[in-house]
């Protein structure tokens, strides 16, 4: 596999700059531009066609909530992960069903940021811990459609493993580890566990889950 090619949208120079300098430290990972606003980022990815997009929500000329519901809109493949200083949660809802894969708060360090590229790249979803708690927190909090189910009517046993550790924050690498199973197959079972349960990402199959009471918000880290 080739490197995860990146974009870095933020109107700071000094943020792009450091962002760039932390990515380019990795083997895998290459930083193929850099916009300053909003507007930039759409056209970069037109023309560059990263795997992964970096996006700030605060830029000039197209702010990110409707950068990125641009960018998923016209190129679903694209990654977008949001790394920004603001945790109010209208920004994060906004982005979250515009299509985020991610949402960082700046006060991660820059380890967090490569591992995030890495697992958005992958497929998997990633929240700060701070914004997962306001999104799971708010999210379990509104009723339950219809008729709650045990999980077995849902779910295989093995399934329900996934979820948990999935519910815990467990990465694909490490429910794979975990469960002795290969990468290959725990993406098979989520792809299942999905469907089964109609949701597109890990938060909403976490979410359903606490709907239905297999999994409480003290299994969330």
């Amino acid at each position: 596999m080739g490197n995860i090619r990146v974009l870095i949208a933020d109107d700071h120079a000094l943020v792009r700059d450091g962002t760039r300098q932390i990515l380019e430290h990795e083997h895998d990972i290459e930083v193929v531009g850099e916009a300053a606003d909003g507007e930039e980022a759409l056209k970069l990815v037109e023309v560059l066609r990263p795997d992964v997009a970096i996006i700030d929500i605060s830029m000039p000329r197209l702010d990110g909530i409707e950068a990125t519901r641009r960018i998923k809109l016209v190129y679903p493949s694209v990654a977008v992960l949001i790394v920004s200083a603001y945790d109010d949660e209208q920004f994060i809802f906004s982005l979250l069903e515009a299509g985020a894969a991610g949402y960082l708060l700046k006060s991660i360090k820059g380890r967090e940021l490569v591992e995030a590229v890495r697992a958005v790249y992958a497929g998997e979803s990633v929240l700060h811990p701070h914004i997962a708690r306001k999104v799971l927190d708010k999210l379990a909090a509104a009723p339950a459609r219809g008729k709650k189910l045990e999980s077995h009517e849902a779910l295989s046993a093995r399934e329900m493993d996934i979820l948990r550790l999935v519910t815990k924050g467990l990465s694909n690498k490490d429910v794979a580890e975990n469960l002795n199973l290969s990468m290959r197959t725990v993406q098979a079972h989520l792809g299942r566990i999905f469907n089964k349960l109609d949701v597109g990402s890990r938060t909403e199959a976490v979410v359903r889950a606490l709907k239905e009471g297999w999994v409480t918000l003290d299994d969330v880290p």
